[in-house]
């Protein structure tokens, strides 16, 4: 069977010098389980037929929305198989998902959603949440892109340009970190805590963040399946909870497009990624 991956725009000099280690995992992978991938940058059409199309390194997708809205609607027109389904890629694009996941019940992190951020909008977060500072981030984002941190009197300069989320800001996120928990098939695989640098309040690597695997947290799993529970079934998926001000688990993201699956951390989860590609292809 075969595969395409899809990669960084050529033009996009801040991922093109580092998809090819996460590539590397990704195919080996893949080949132990019988399938041949092959790279293919997510902004150019497939040159030939494909039994399905993982997106798992459509790295930069944020930071040109329409073009990568037009290439679901490309893949879905031309009947191409995606991993995951494209209505699910269309939709984990925008964070907006977060308030459906929580009408359906799932733990949430207390979220206001704008249309444009104003310091209108920071006040009215800061009096619901309760919370003298807040995080602001566009409601299509990666890697912290246009993520600010607010305390009063912080200029808005730097942070989201259209649609917003505004969250409290959760002291967890540089004490016990966040923790991410991969799901392959619907089966729990590992987890993976990840801590901000002292000062910081971005979990990324590039800004100092750290990762380790974990055990699963008391409760943890309980609460990934409520989300879980809340989505249609997906072949990969990574939860990410954070303890929220009131010391309960919540949900920070369901990252169901190009999450990092944390090989590095558990090497011998990538069989089960694989697996769980396999298994799908075969339904």
């Amino acid at each position: 069977m075969k595969l395409a991956i899809l990669t960084p725009a050529a033009d996009q000099d801040l991922y093109i010098r580092i998809w090819s280690d996460w590539y590397a995992q990704l195919e080996a992978a893949l080949a132990g389980a019988g399938l041949k991938a092959s790279p293919h940058s997510w902004t150019e059409p497939l040159p030939g037929s494909f039994d399905a199309v993982l997106p798992m390194i459509a790295w930069g997708y944020h930071a040109s929305a329409d073009r990568w809205l037009a290439r679901l609607a490309a893949f879905e027109a031309e009947g191409q198989r995606m991993i995951n389904p494209t209505s699910v890629l269309r939709w984990n694009t925008d964070k907006a998902y977060l308030a459906e996941l929580e009408a359906a019940g799932a733990p949430v992190v207390p979220t206001l959603s704008v249309d444009r951020l104003t310091p209108a909008d920071v006040e009215a977060a800061r009096a619901r949440f309760d919370s003298e500072i807040v995080i602001a981030k566009p409601r299509i984002s990666g890697g912290s892109h246009q993520t600010l941190k607010l305390a009063p009197g912080d200029s808005l300069e730097g942070g989201p340009t259209g649609p917003a989320l505004v969250q409290p800001f959760l002291p967890a996120v540089s004490g016990e970190g966040e923790l991410s928990m991969l799901y392959f098939g619907g089966v729990f695989s590992h987890s993976v805590a990840k801590v901000a640098a002292p000062g910081d309040f971005r979990v990324q690597i590039q800004f100092g963040g750290q990762s380790r695997r974990v055990d699963p947290w008391p409760g943890a799993l309980e609460v990934a399946e409520q989300v879980l529970a809340a989505v249609p079934p997906l072949t990969y998926a990574r939860i990410d909870l954070i303890r929220g001000l009131d010391g309960a688990l919540r949900l920070m993201e369901l990252e169901a497009i190009e999450p990092d699956l944390f090989l590095n951390n558990a090497p011998e989860a990538g069989a089960r990624f694989a697996a769980a590609v396999r298994a799908d292809l075969n339904r």
